[in-house]
């Protein structure tokens, strides 16, 4: 592992945040909805970049479950069912120094795509 590792992983559910605290002292708080249409699961990142699904319709979902994978990573169940792909360190590491520029990305794509955050 080249990145730092957590110290500790707090779940808000109330305002649907991840906070996710650094040995290094840097703290990152992941919006879930963020942490969803971003999961590393096949379902969501495809076999290759060209398979990425584009989630639409997830504003109001949260994380019910955070369960331990090891060492390394974590599992995130979410409200809407979701509950496969591992987030390691290094993944949330990156949501976290990455967030305002991948936000950006997912209102785009949504735009270009005709879709919303909004379900339904």
């Amino acid at each position: 592992m080249d990145k730092p590792a957590p110290t500790e992983i707090k779940l808000h559910q109330a305002s649907r945040l991840l906070e996710v605290a650094y040995e290094d002292g840097r703290t990152f708080k992941l919006p879930c909805e963020l942490l969803r249409v971003y999961s590393p699961s096949a379902e969501v990142q495809g076999h290759s970049p060209d398979q990425r699904v584009l989630v639409t319709g997830k504003e109001g979902v949260n994380i019910r479950e955070i369960q331990p994978v090891g060492n390394y990573a974590v599992k995130l169940v979410f409200d809407d069912g979701h509950d496969t792909g591992l987030y390691t360190w290094d993944y949330l590491r990156e949501l976290g120094e990455r967030r305002d520029e991948l936000w950006r990305e997912y209102l785009d794509a949504l735009k270009a795509h005709g879709c919303a955050r909004q379900a339904g």
